[in-house]
């Protein structure tokens, strides 16, 4: 009976998640299954919460509200479990491993009794057969000590192999864990770390660093008139401007949905801006077209706020005066860069009301 309760729950569950795919018109693909089948269990309040939230606020979930989400209540999820199974593998190996340090240990105690005793029976001996004796049981003694040895030697190179290729597979546990999917750009929780360090190595060197906060303009068109597939093109579009303008010690990241981020550490705002419009032009430079017809759809633009750390800031006052000059940006006809220094982002200090 407790079975096919269970197994009665866990189908009432997977109802309840086709139903919210086939009402909010979603691809019915196993990321937005596993989304709502965890929203029916109720299981997450948080996750439930934000959903809710999302729904009661712009009546839908687009494809980045879902990937968000997904990145930022499920997916770490996976990220731990595969930790702790690598975890796991790494003591067992070490066990493994100490375990055979400890019979080595005993075998080399035992070879050392041998060889005690048979000083005390060459002490006493007497004639040819009985020398012959001993030393006959010395190379048997020999012979096994030296066999184990080299087992505990091949198996210890065997051991430092493999717990080299599970550091490897962390490694890149740890790297995707803060990468976006997406666009292959740092994450928010890659972007949230990096700023904060780089932030404090500036305030404690006194050197200098900007901010670049930049948002897609008029990106939601793009989806509802030509699908969120494109929407995901766009994204990669931009993604790819980045990549190819920003190198060496610069910082990159998706911020969230159409936003991205740049931190430029060494670099003054006079400088920043001079990046943050070679971005601009870079991205404006490509034609977007859809891969499935081949029809141009013309081209992405985006708006940049630029700020620049000072003394006394916080990696949140920073960001938030970059926000205030992007959504003046925004205000101010989009496709454009604008810093903290422009008149423009005076006006709006204390008003931060986004702008699609």
């Amino acid at each position: 009976m407790v079975e096919l309760d269970e197994h009665e729950r866990t189908m009432a569950f997977a109802e309840v998640a086709l139903g919210q795919i086939r009402s909010l018109r979603q691809a019915a693909i196993p990321r937005n299954y596993e989304i709502w089948y965890v929203y029916a269990t109720g299981y997450n309040s948080a996750f439930n919460k934000v959903i809710n939230e999302t729904l009661a606020r712009n009546g839908k979930l687009t494809e980045s509200d879902l990937e968000q989400i997904y990145e930022n209540y499920l997916s770490p999820i996976r990220t731990t479990e595969r930790i702790d199974k690598l975890g796991g593998r790494v003591i067992t190996e070490i066990d493994d491993v100490m375990q055979l340090i400890t019979d080595a240990l005993g075998m080399t105690a035992g070879f050392g009794d041998s060889l005690k005793g048979a000083a005390e029976k060459l002490g006493i001996a007497h004639d040819r057969d009985q020398v012959k004796a001993v030393i006959t049981a010395l190379i048997k003694s020999t012979n096994e000590i030296q066999e184990a040895n080299k087992a505990l030697e091949n198996r210890l190179e065997l051991s430092k192999i493999e717990i080299n290729n599970l550091q490897h597979s962390l490694e890149a546990i740890r790297t995707e864990s803060m990468t976006d999917p997406l666009t292959g750009l740092g994450n928010r929780k890659y972007f949230d770390r990096a700023v904060a360090d780089a932030v404090t190595l500036a305030l404690n060197e006194a050197g200098s660093l900007s901010l670049l906060m930049f948002d897609i303009d008029h990106f939601k068109s793009f989806n509802d008139n030509y699908g969120h597939l494109t929407g995901d093109q766009v994204l990669r579009l931009v993604a790819m401007s980045l990549k190819q303008t920003i190198k060496g010690q610069d910082i990159t990241a998706r911020y969230g949905g159409e936003e991205f981020a740049v931190v430029l550490p060494n670099t003054r705002i006079h400088q920043a801006v001079t990046v943050a419009d070679h971005i601009r032009r870079a991205v404006m430079a490509k034609e977007l077209k859809k891969k499935s017809t081949g029809e141009i759809l013309g081209r992405v633009t985006i708006s940049v706020g630029v700020s620049m750390l000072r003394r006394g800031d916080t990696t949140d006052s920073l960001i938030e005066r970059a926000d205030t000059c992007l959504y003046a940006a925004k205000r101010n006809g989009r496709n454009r860069v604008v810093c903290e220094a422009d008149s423009e982002c005076s006006f709006c200090a204390d008003i931060q009301v986004q702008v699609a």
